[in-house]
């Protein structure tokens, strides 16, 4: 079993999916970021940062937009795989208020970080 699978192993199933989807999105995509979130309803969503020269958005914002978009009332939990800082959880917050789980993790889905959303 490699580092990462003990790592994932560690996590509930659900949140282990989070960082499967957001790695594989990631990879995909060749992007900066991946990003998955989990919706009041089980529903996953997963997208990768976009750079574009008139469109910048985090994946974290992609997920968000698309749970949205399919009339999500709230998030249960957000995971976000980064190489670079850590990311903005304004618009999760904007989606479903305060104490949403946030993990963050390097590209390979380690998390080191675990916080949650605060209010405004």
């Amino acid at each position: 079993m490699s580092d990462h699978d003990d790592h994932v192993a560690a996590l509930s199933p659900e949140d282990a999916k989070l960082v499967t989807l957001a790695r594989a999105t990631r990879v995909r995509a060749r992007a900066v970021e991946g990003a998955a979130v989990r919706d009041l309803d089980g529903r996953t969503y997963a997208a990768a940062s976009v750079r574009l020269e008139h469109l910048h958005l985090s994946a974290l914002e992609v997920c968000v937009a698309m749970a949205v978009a399919s009339a999500a009332a709230g998030l249960e939990a957000a995971v976000v795989l980064t190489d670079g800082d850590l990311p903005d959880t304004r618009a999760v917050a904007d989606l479903a208020g305060a104490g949403v789980p946030v993990l963050v993790g390097d590209p390979a889905g380690r998390i080191h970080t675990r916080s949650a959303t605060s209010a405004g």
